[in-house]
């Protein structure tokens, strides 16, 4: 096998990981989001103040998520076009 199959195979392999383990935290992510939203409406304790905190750093932190998969996304797109494979 030519050194850059193998290195072809290797970062592909390495992009297709990301994306499952990325896809699953997503997936978690969010189902930790419908319970914790589903206890929040139940608690009449909370007042509404709190509750837009929340959805603030709840927001803040899926544009993060995002843009951090963005950033690793275009990494991978140069490192394969400096490959020229």
């Amino acid at each position: 096998m030519k050194q850059t199959q193998f290195l072809k195979q290797a970062i592909e392999f390495n992009q297709t990981a990301f994306d499952n383990a990325y896809n699953a935290t997503v997936m978690v992510q969010d189902q930790f989001e419908k319970a914790a939203n589903t206890m929040l409406e139940q608690a009449g304790w909370m007042p509404t103040e709190g509750r837009k905190a929340i959805d603030n750093c709840v927001d803040a932190y899926k544009a993060g998520r995002d843009h951090f998969k963005k950033y690793v996304d275009e990494s991978y797109e140069k490192m394969a076009e400096l490959m020229v494979f």
